[in-house]
């Protein structure tokens, strides 16, 4: 009877200590849940930290190139208007340069030929000045050739004219040496100093071009 007594107080001894020893690994495990909870939370809020930074780092780092990109194009958009500048400037100034050739052209197309012309018309002056004026009054036949040389020259510088090309007489003008050329200087005391008092040479312009130089005697002061 007593045995059987002291086995049922051992079970229930071992039952309570079982059931004291059930109880403790509950609270542990419902700490333990607890603490890993938090410890996700944790978690959780350091990723998305993470993410926040790594975006804003994106941000920051897609604003710079965007900058730079932005200076980039206003420096090629400079550039690009400056080259049509320049385009638009040479374009104007081949206009312009194309209009000057179409009007030398037009002005000075016949220069060549006119300076081809130019010894028929010293011939003819020279003609005319190797006849003497006696001759040309005493003798008829004389005076109809002289006529007619002096007839056939005015008609060539008519011609000549209409294309507007000038003759240059400059006797008893003052030296220019852009449209004279002084062969010799002679004192003299009725002309003005370095004034034209011989032409040996008649000069020819077109539309307002030197074709040829007069050649001139000048005056000068007597010693």
């Amino acid at each position: 009877m007593d045995e059987s007594q002291d086995t049922q107080d051992t079970v229930k001894e071992t039952e309570g200590s079982e059931s004291n020893s059930r109880k403790p690994n509950k609270e542990q495990a419902d700490t333990n849940a607890a603490d890993n909870a938090d410890n996700s939370t944790e978690d959780n809020q350091a990723s998305e930290q993470d993410r926040t930074a790594e975006s804003s780092g994106d941000e920051e780092q897609g604003e710079v190139p965007l900058a730079v990109s932005i200076e980039l194009l206003t420096e090629q958009l400079a550039s690009a208007k400056e080259d049509q500048l320049r385009t638009l400037a040479e374009m104007q100034n081949l206009r312009r340069r194309s209009e000057r050739d179409v009007e030398n052209a037009h002005k000075f197309g016949l220069e060549k030929l006119i300076n081809g012309l130019l010894p028929m018309l010293d011939n003819f002056d020279r003609a005319i000045s190797a006849v003497p004026e006696d001759a040309a009054t005493e003798n008829e036949a004389v005076k109809a050739l002289l006529e007619g040389v002096e007839l056939t020259r005015k008609s060539a510088v008519d011609v000549l004219a209409r294309f507007s090309v000038e003759v240059l007489e400059p006797f008893g003008e003052p030296f220019d040496p852009q449209f004279h050329e002084a062969m010799t200087m002679v004192p003299s005391t009725t002309a003005e100093p370095n004034s034209v008092v011989d032409v040996l040479q008649k000069g020819y312009t077109l539309n307002g071009r030197l074709l040829r130089a007069t050649m001139v005697v000048v005056a000068k002061a007597p010693e």
